[in-house]
């Protein structure tokens, strides 16, 4: 009887292996055909747009490749007048919007209005200590989305049906930054109702990146990274409820972050008009230069910000550092050659540096755009009524008909979203919040207060315009850490072989956001941060 026992469990055992080398190998298939699969997109879309590929012009003007604290510093000591710096970026965004399409409104004369009151308050003023402390952006110039709010400007967040649609008061953030001093030049282009990985839309067209205008800009802040890493703002806001900070600041080579979870107020951001206090959603920074981080998340998370701990000097040495290379989803494309060097210099960077470096694999990190997808359903918004302006529910069926009719007045991507709402198949609500609090706690416990995680941020550099609507699941490697609404920071580092910006994604533990400027602002003095796309 043991001995039937013991043939038994052997057989089990080598069924077992058996099965596992099956799904190894079905793995490795199916990871192959997926690059066969991504080279022939690359190839036929590059077929198209590679004959029309180009970058903005070179930065003339030393002001405009400037930080925002810097500019700010500059002007509090009149070295310089903010007339002349709220000109020079003004002068910048008319250079190149022409170009790349990222400003859809402005308001240059009253900038410049604003620019002369604060040079007039400036000149009898001596206390230039006081005015950092209270407003530490005093005369310098930004920009923010068109779905953030901003009092008389449109707000029609991409939709034909709101085209004439303008906004009462400032979003709480964008309140914020203009009683920190800063003054608003513009706003810029966003995907439709903020939903897609592309800023385009059927009111203001398509936003291109300033590097090869025939590449992505990401979405939904790709009006702002691209006019950020052109130098045409010196700072802006962002949103963020699935990479539509830190995307854009990927796909432009710029810094950007969304806080701790609840960290910022989305009032005035997108179609929310109260205080939300449980969302996967943050406004952030994106900026140029990672000095620019800590004193403007300060701004933007207003009295919150002790939480933070920003001012918390941070000793690198005593820093865990974990990587992980890939998301896992085979669905996914593989992250290539250039991505990989990039996140190996990081980890080769602080092996030299910190306490430890360990590779890692968050468990359900190959669940990422699921997990996502199920999240999004507790979001407190209806996508379904907001696509029509809150007049009625869009229905996925009548807008199919149409579209093939040609008499929809929404995009393909929001029609997508109707479809996925309408007609696939629901995510298991037990599973998603198991496999989300599994995730968390683990890394809680390797992070903690000292712990820091380097992850890509996606498999490859910016794609060619469209490409993205054939590995919609790319978009996994942004939309995890909404889903843990742990802090992140995307830190740029440099261009590849083809001129286009690489990064990576920078992790925390919750109000350790402290932690990733640290590691960003170490990744900036080592190898060099943003790029100029004229390089």
């Amino acid at each position: 009887m043991c001995t039937s026992i013991k043939k038994k469990n052997t057989e089990n055992t080598l069924f077992e292996k058996g099965k596992k080398l099956f799904l190894d190998i079905l793995k490795c298939i199916v990871i192959q055909l997926h690059c066969i699969f991504d080279y022939v997109i690359d190839f036929i879309f590059g077929l198209y747009y590679d004959q029309k590929a180009k970058k903005v012009s070179a930065v003339k003007n030393p002001l405009l490749l400037e930080s925002a604290t810097a500019l700010a510093e500059k002007i509090r000591t009149k070295q310089v007048k903010a007339e002349k710096v709220v000109e020079s970026f003004i002068e910048r965004c008319k250079e190149v919007n022409t170009l790349i399409n990222a400003i859809v409104e402005e308001r240059y004369a009253d900038a410049i209005k604003e620019a002369r009151a604060i040079d007039l308050e400036l000149k009898n003023c001596e206390n230039s200590l006081f005015l950092k402390e209270t407003r530490p952006f005093l005369g310098v110039p930004f920009t923010t989305k068109e779905s953030n709010e901003v009092e008389n400007l449109h707000h029609t967040m991409g939709m034909i049906s709101r085209r004439q649609h303008r906004s009462m008061s400032d979003a709480t953030v964008v309140a914020h930054l203009k009683k920190a001093g800063g003054i608003l030049i513009a706003k810029t282009n966003i995907p439709e109702l903020n939903l897609w990985v592309e800023s385009r839309n059927n009111l203001y067209g398509q936003t291109c990146n300033p590097y090869n205008i025939t590449r992505t800009v990401g979405g939904s802040s790709g009006g702002e990274g691209a006019i950020i890493a052109a130098c045409g703002s010196a700072f802006s806001i962002g949103s963020d409820i699935g990479g539509s900070t830190r995307m854009p600041a990927f796909y432009n080579g710029v810094f950007g972050m969304k806080p701790s979870e609840g960290m910022t107020s989305l009032k005035g951001i997108g179609l929310r008009d109260r205080y939300y206090s449980d969302s996967m959603a943050e406004a952030g920074p994106i900026c140029k230069k990672a000095e620019d981080l800590a004193p403007f998340l300060k701004v933007l998370v207003g009295d919150k910000a002790c939480k933070l701990k920003l001012d918390e000097p941070v000793n690198l040495k005593n820093l865990k550092i974990f990587y992980q290379s890939e998301s896992g989803d085979i669905r996914a494309s593989k992250v290539n050659y250039a991505m990989r060097a990039t996140l190996r210099k990081a980890v080769d960077h602080f092996e030299e540096i910190a306490k430890s470096v360990t590779k890692i694999k968050i468990p359900g990190s190959e669940y990422s755009f699921r997990l996502w997808r199920y999240w999004m359903t507790q979001e407190d918004t209806d996508f379904k009524a907001d696509i029509t302006n809150r007049t009625s529910r869009a229905n996925a069926v009548s807008e199919i008909r149409k579209f093939i009719s040609g008499t929809s007045e929404i995009t393909f991507a929001a029609l997508l979203k109707l479809i996925d709402e309408d007609l696939l198949p629901k995510e298991d609500p037990e599973w998603a919040r198991s496999v989300t609090i599994n995730m968390k706690k683990y890394l809680l416990d390797i992070l903690y207060e000292n712990g820091v995680l380097f992850y890509p941020s996606a498999p490859f550099p910016a794609v060619y315009h469209y490409s993205s609507f054939l590995r919609p699941y790319n978009f996994g490697y942004w939309c995890l850490f909404n889903v843990l609404k742990f802090p992140v920071c995307q830190v740029p580092l440099g261009l590849d072989y083809d001129g286009l910006p690489v990064g990576i994604q920078v992790i925390a533990a919750p109000y350790n956001d402290h932690l990733c400027i640290a590691v960003a602002k170490e990744l900036e003095r080592a190898f060099g941060g943003w790029v100029p796309p004229s390089v």
